[in-house]
């Protein structure tokens, strides 16, 4: 992932402690979500608390960055440095995100050091370099992310996409998303060979992802024109039409000040959302959560890996790609609502109007964690979740929000 002049692949420590058990799975998360995730680097650039933010944002899934190659060899490790084998980081936040109900994507790659691709000689050594990955985490997702300098070496390349091919006929189901260098003709001749490298093997992932930043982006339109323009590309390579290009093709945009001093604020991000679900796109997500806060003191201090440098409340940026998955973000701090919810005219939760019977569903409660399908009474009406929710009121969920009034008791 571009932006990482900032301290994102920095050395990573590990802790020296035998890691856990094999974390336990998610619960399933639909592919939006995956297709929603945003990147987290939970052992660098000040890592947030991924649990406050998917209560503060309403965010259920993570992509966690990055995998690399350990030292020269064909082992992956966190930053390149911390062995999937004994970091135990790791492995604690996706306890923690999947104990919300929530799942992680791992990324493997980014912007420097030493990749799998590069190491592991072939196809096949660089998938089992990765499936140890994904066995390890019990994953059900997994990004490439194809920069410098893997993405100019055509050898590390085959390797990579080869990889990706393996990695997807072997774990039925699993979400596979290619991430590459955005500009402003779609992308460059490095990955336009990248898409060609993927034809020729017949590999088609989820998404090919590009990102539009770092490359004399200027707003919004810069980097919807490049996202047309990347459609156009797509269509010409695979031979797809318009639609089809657009329903495999995804944006990864870099939040707040980038490495090239561009400025991406929080209408860009709408404007670009708006642009992802009126065309289609596969995917929505950004680098990234470390950065989604604004800077103590001065706002913009210049590039940081760790805040914004724009104005901004917390999490503003994470809730663009919430709402990309379909959900709605919280707009308030969690509140306990009364026991006894007030009456008289005028009250939204006021007494209910004609005979609403009697409820046999549990009562709604602001502090129990909710999943697509729960069903729960408010206010003598039955509701069903569409999709996860903590503290969201039913009544006041609405036409498009998470809970779907299903009549009277």
């Amino acid at each position: 992932m571009l932006g990482l002049v900032a301290g994102g692949v920095a050395a990573l420590t590990a802790t020296g402690a035998a890691s856990a058990a094999t974390t336990d799975a998610g619960t399933g998360l639909g592919s939006n979500w995956y297709a929603s995730a945003p990147y987290l680097m939970p052992e660098d650039n000040s890592p947030p608390d991924a649990a406050a933010v998917m209560d503060a944002a309403g965010q259920r899934a993570f992509q966690l960055a990055f995998i690399l190659a350990q030292g020269n060899s064909c082992s992956p490790a966190w930053g390149g440095t911390s062995s999937i084998d004994s970091d135990t980081t790791m492995p604690a936040v996706i306890q923690t995100v999947r104990g919300k109900g929530g799942d992680v994507s791992v990324s493997v790659g980014g912007y420097g050091g030493t990749k799998l691709g590069q190491v592991c000689g072939t196809p096949e050594a660089t998938a089992a370099g990765y499936q140890r990955v994904i066995t390890k985490y019990n994953l059900k997702a997994i990004d490439f992310d194809l920069e410098e300098p893997e993405y100019e070496n055509t050898a590390a390349i085959h390797n990579e996409i080869g990889a990706a091919r393996i990695l997807q006929q072997n774990n039925p189901g699993l979400y596979v998303s290619i991430t590459t260098a955005g500009t402003t003709a779609g992308t460059g001749w490095f990955g336009t060979q990248m898409l060609n490298e993927a034809k020729s093997q017949g590999f088609t992932p989820n998404n090919f992802s590009i990102m539009p930043f770092d490359g004399g982006f200027n707003g919004a339109a810069a980097q919807t024109d490049a996202l047309v323009k990347f459609n156009q590309i797509l269509q010409t390579t695979f031979g797809w039409n318009e639609a089809t290009a657009y329903a495999h093709e995804g944006v990864s945009m870099m939040n707040g000040r980038t490495d090239a001093a561009e400025y991406f604020r929080q209408a860009d991000f709408q404007a670009v959302l708006d642009f992802a679900t009126a065309h289609g796109l596969a995917r929505y997500t950004y680098w990234s959560v470390n950065r989604d806060r604004q800077c103590a003191g001065n706002v913009d201090p210049g590039l940081s890996g760790s805040c914004s440098s724009v104005a901004q409340n917390d999490w503003d940026f994470t809730k663009y790609t919430v709402k990309f998955a379909g959900a709605t973000p919280p707009t308030t701090p969690p509140t306990t609502p009364p026991s006894t919810p007030p009456t008289g005219p005028g009250t939204p939760s006021g007494t209910p109007t004609g005979n609403p019977g009697v409820c046999t569903a549990p009562a709604w409660s602001a502090s129990t964690t909710y999943t697509a399908g729960a069903k729960v009474s408010y206010n003598g009406h039955n509701y069903h979740a569409k999709w996860w929710t903590l503290n969201e009121v039913p009544s006041a969920s609405g036409q498009w929000g998470v809970w779907a009034d299903d009549g009277p008791c």
